[in-house]
């Protein structure tokens, strides 16, 4: 630690109580120690801030000026501990790439507490902060190019309205990291309510801690799904619960064309939030079995699959709570909400793409037809969805035929289409569609770009992303250039897990 940079803790909890008044809580580390183990973060050389947010900052109650401060640029990088903070690395298994993967954990993620704010209690979590005991051989470090990804992503998804774990800031260094090639340390303050995943509850049914995995199960209760305790079978209900919501953050994944890249079980989250953002990547041209993880050499996380796989990490969770829930049956029972919850959910997500308000046996049909007609034409997902917003006016509908090497097939479905539209209101349906279909999402390239002014220490394409990124359904004026085609390199971007 720089000697600028290494005030005392007395110090900094003066200058954190003082200008924002933090209030720490440790609901998660009074679980007990088999739940997690206790570690300090590792201090960065010469930290300095990449990019702050300031919205997130708001709703966590932060003071502006401190915010700005030394104090919290130490304590978000990892430099120092405020008083208050009990760092932490959760312990957790599971499935990845479908095989059993066995103890994981968080390798490079450490739990400094939670936050009371006007919203509840939010997790502050930093990644990059050094080795911890589940580091499996890693270094415990995130780059700035991974960092930046992450930050941008989370907050895109929220702008989308997709349930996701949030960022409040990224720190850099020039501390070396060693990847494919060498690179520099960066530190992702992130939040949520809860960071426990579906290998939480791997972990311990696998090692037969049943009571632990009661523990667990009980806090998940009693903090997020309180109806549940009110069920005949609490822990059933919670398995029905679960499968619900993450119907429901499919759905919002497939209508935004969002690909996530590596959805192993301990890369799912037990809230129903997207969580840990590596190879994830948003559709350019429509393609169901697009692959965005170069890790991924079997295509088992492509765009089309991730519904279907969510079920299976969904039946590797119910089989983690049998023990608890003990019939069978029961378990099967609260997992088939999934099959019912999920195409009901896409459906209307994509009706309101369609500027459509109510529903009509056919739209499901008509659904489906302009997938097929988007995959065989290999049309470019968002813009195509942004220019149909237009489709009453003779240009706005030309401008969508215009996407198409073969515009009869598209010619069709819109003949379809304008028969569906006959009897709804235009002014409604184009409200729906402009708040349904951004003009603005994270692609490759865009981050691509900004990542590599960020490593020449140009942070202004950061910014400008994040503040596009957090409305990307308004128009943005001077910012076209955010929202056009990819360029032809852009297809040659690979991100793989260790991104």
């Amino acid at each position: 630690m720089t000697p600028a940079l290494a005030p005392t803790l007395a110090t900094v909890s003066e200058k954190l109580n003082l200008a924002s008044p933090l209030k720490w809580a440790k609901r998660f580390a009074r679980l007990g120690p088999d739940f997690y183990t206790e570690r300090q973060p590792s201090p960065l050389p010469s930290p300095y801030w990449v990019s702050r947010n300031q919205a997130m900052a708001r709703e966590l109650g932060l003071d502006p000026a401190w915010f700005e401060s030394q104090a919290a640029l130490a304590l978000f990088t990892g430099n120092l501990v405020a008083a208050g903070c009990q760092p932490l690395a959760s312990v957790y298994s599971g499935h990845q790439f479908g095989q059993w993967a066995g103890q994981l954990g968080d390798g490079r993620a450490l739990l400094l507490g939670e936050l009371e704010t006007a919203h509840g209690p939010q997790e502050i979590q930093l990644k990059g902060a050094g080795r911890t005991p589940y580091s499996r051989m890693g270094d415990g470090r995130a780059v700035l190019r991974s960092s930046i990804r992450e930050y941008l992503c989370s907050e895109a998804l929220h702008g989308l309205g997709i349930p996701t774990t949030r960022a409040l800031c990224v720190t850099g260094s020039d501390a070396k990291v060693r990847r494919e090639e060498i690179e520099t340390a960066a530190v992702v303050t992130r939040t949520a309510p809860s960071f426990i995943r579906f290998g939480h509850f791997e972990h311990f049914s696998d090692n037969g801690q049943h009571e632990q995995l009661k523990i667990l199960a009980d806090y998940v209760i009693d903090g997020f799904y309180p109806a549940c305790r009110e069920a005949a079978q609490p822990y059933a209900a919670l398995l029905q619960a679960v499968s619900e919501r993450t119907a429901h953050l499919m759905a919002a994944w497939q209508a935004a064309g969002f690909c996530h890249g590596v959805m192993n079980t301990d890369n799912m989250s037990i809230l129903g939030l997207t969580i840990d953002y590596g190879p994830f990547q948003f559709l350019d041209a429509f393609d169901p079995n697009h692959i965005c993880n170069h890790s991924d050499t079997q295509g088992r996380y492509a765009y089309g699959k991730q519904p279907s796989i969510a079920y299976w990490n969904l039946f590797c969770l119910g089989q983690a709570l049998l023990p608890l829930i003990e019939e069978q049956d029961q378990a099967l029972a609260a997992l088939g909400s999934y099959k019912t919850v999920f195409p009901q959910a896409l459906e209307d997500r994509m009706r309101a793409k369609l500027g459509l308000p109510d529903s009509h046996p056919d739209d499901k049909t008509l659904i489906e037809n302009a997938f097929k007609l988007l995959a065989a034409g290999k049309v470019d997902y968002t813009i195509f969805w942004r220019r149909l917003c237009r489709f009453d006016s003779p240009q706005g509908r030309e401008s969508v035929r215009d996407l198409f090497l073969a515009p009869p097939a598209f010619d069709a479905w819109s003949l379809q289409y304008s028969e569906r539209l006959e009897h709804v209101d235009k002014g409604r349906r184009a409200d729906l569609m402009l708040k349904n279909n951004p003009k603005y999402v994270l692609r490759n390239h865009l981050g691509e770009q900004a990542i590599q002014a960020a490593k020449l220490n140009d942070f202004s394409g950061v910014d400008t992303l994040l503040t596009l990124l957090q409305a990307p359904f308004e128009e943005h004026p001077g910012h076209d250039r955010y929202a056009g085609f990819p360029p032809d390199w852009a297809a040659s971007i690979e991100i793989s897990c260790s991104s």
